[in-house]
């Protein structure tokens, strides 16, 4: 009997009950990269470990991956760029240090990194510097103010490992550390517009639960989740999802809706 799939039956059931309309955030942020992403653009996707999107989604990636006409995905784990399966133009490398020529890309992904930059002000510099004017900036990236990263920080790093990969199932190699210096939107804000970008939109995310594999706690977590949807406590939504444009010459030279349209 698979205990794990039994579970996330059991889940499926209460979220549909508790919070029928809520989404996982990472399909939200695939969503965004759809709604961004033109024919023949260059695309650099930062911290691109095994995958772009989660593993389940990789039809789905390996299509969106095609629309690009120049694909590199950088990291700085050289054992999760060779696992890559559908990034050919792989680089070992360093945000903060990004080996690549000013305004390169037309557009920049980042999935679940931000959170462990060291110095987000420094490596922005570093993104606006490589992309295009008028190129856009998208990352996803916990919340510091959702519960999950509040209980994150309570426990001690050398059971965290172990606990995600209950959770989760991910592997403990996989899992680095985190520094949340970047993690609310009003930090976003500050530390992107001193950097030279123009916010395009900032969005909280409610997303789906993490103790699925707990019961006694999935119901009372769902419960909470379904209270972080109400517009009146988005701010404590655990994920968020950011896009910012590189300016153009003036202002009005940015088209905002075709940049970064609002789910």
């Amino acid at each position: 009997m698979n205990v794990r799939k039994n579970f996330y039956e059991f889940y499926w059931r209460m979220q549909r009950i508790i919070a029928p309309s809520l989404k996982y955030s990472q399909n939200i942020f695939e969503d965004v990269i759809k709604n961004n992403i033109k024919q023949q653009c260059s695309w650099l996707d930062l911290g691109c470990g095994h995958h772009i999107l989660p593993p389940w989604r990789y039809d789905e990636e390996r299509r969106l991956v095609q629309i690009a006409r120049f694909l590199v995905g950088l990291d700085c784990e050289m054992r999760s760029l060779k696992k890559h399966r559908t990034i050919r133009n792989k680089i070992f490398g360093d945000i903060s240090s990004l080996p690549f020529q000013a305004n390169s890309f037309d557009l920049v992904t980042s999935n679940m990194v931000f959170e462990h930059l060291k110095e987000p002000k420094i490596q922005l510099k570093e993104i606006i510097r490589i992309l295009k004017p008028g190129g856009v900036l998208i990352f996803h990236t916990p919340n510091a103010l959702g519960y999950t990263t509040f209980i994150g920080g309570l426990i001690p790093e050398f059971f965290k490992k172990k606990l995600i990969h209950f959770l989760n199932n991910r592997i403990e190699d996989d899992v680095f550390p985190t520094y949340y210096r970047i993690n609310t939107p009003s930090k976003i804000k500050i530390l992107s517009e001193e950097s030279g970008f123009i916010t395009k939109e900032i969005r909280t995310i409610a997303s789906s639960a993490q103790f699925v594999m707990i019961p006694p706690l999935l119901i009372p977590e769902l419960m909470w989740i379904r209270l972080t949807m109400s517009r009146w406590f988005r701010v404590l939504r655990t994920n968020i999802i950011v896009c910012l444009v590189k300016p153009q010459n003036t202002y009005n030279d940015v088209d905002s809706t075709a940049l970064c349209s609002r789910q």
